[in-house]
């Protein structure tokens, strides 16, 4: 892929401990953290991966986001000694910075290897999806530090795989290898460490190939909707369906449909 790096949004300007690269051709962008060998993630880089995902999420130019890591790890977490400097108000704002790959409208991929811990972990599973190597391992750590998951962490993981196996990943900072993240629902895939990558871009190129109308839909509802009960979220999918009939796209499926073609969706 012929990536260009993007300099005109100050956003996506003198990074710290990540790079983001952008695809045109291929309508994706890439948000790689780049401080190996354990690309631990410092506080002002997790308020420029807020900046980052909004960036990208207001660029035509990106349909599908995926973040990843340089190295054998995606990332041992935080940087521990900042978390003494930094100011109350300031740790009062980490969960809404690592939420930022949720409320972005576009799909995001985590591409997870090695360690993957606390916001390492937590900011995955912030993404739409998760594909992991072999290699991967899981964790929340804090407890280890006296401390629990500040960034939507343990709240997350709860839906995701409910409170008895939470707990025990939680309150024994227990490890989860790749192959049982798949089990247990928490990896969307599990592939061999050298396939990682190629599994990623058949994802991507797969993603893109959709409405990006019915992506961004899909995506809110099914957000907005985990917590409501299911006759609420019934409804409002009713309502997403019915805009959604009303959209070019919608209309230029169902002619794709009918003359078997592929269609050309153009996101209205």
């Amino acid at each position: 892929m012929s990536a260009h790096q993007d300099s005109t949004d100050p956003r996506l300007c003198d990074l710290d401990g990540f790079r983001v690269e952008i695809y045109p051709a291929r309508e994706r962008a890439d948000i790689i953290l780049a401080r190996p060998p354990m690309n631990t993630i410092s506080m002002a880089q997790r308020d420029q991966l807020r900046q980052a995902f909004e960036a990208l999420d207001e660029d035509a130019r990106v349909r599908v986001i995926v973040l990843r890591a340089e190295g054998e790890h995606f990332s041992s977490g935080g940087y521990i000694r900042g978390f003494l400097d930094a100011s109350p108000e300031h740790v009062s704002r980490l969960a809404w910075n690592i939420a930022a790959p949720a409320r972005c409208t576009k799909p995001v991929i985590a591409a997870n290897r090695g360690y993957t811990f606390g916001v390492g972990f937590e900011i995955s599973l912030a993404c739409d999806f998760r594909v992991v190597s072999e290699t991967c391992r899981y964790a929340l750590p804090e407890q280890k530090l006296g401390q629990i998951p500040g960034s939507g962490g343990s709240a997350r993981l709860q839906k995701i795989v409910g409170i008895t196996r939470t707990k025990d990943i939680v309150m024994r900072s227990k490890r989860i290898p790749g192959r049982q993240a798949l089990e247990w629902g928490i990896a969307t895939e599990c592939v061999a460490d050298d396939q990682l990558e190629a599994t990623v871009d058949v994802l991507a190129d797969e993603l893109r190939s959709f409405s990006p109308i019915a992506q961004r839909t899909a995506k809110k509802l099914l957000n907005d909707t985990e917590d409501s009960t299911l006759s609420i979220a019934i409804e409002l999918e009713g309502h997403c369906y019915s805009r959604l009939r009303q959209s070019d796209d919608f209309r230029e499926g169902v002619e794709a449909f009918h003359q078997k073609r592929a269609p050309q969706f153009r996101g209205t």
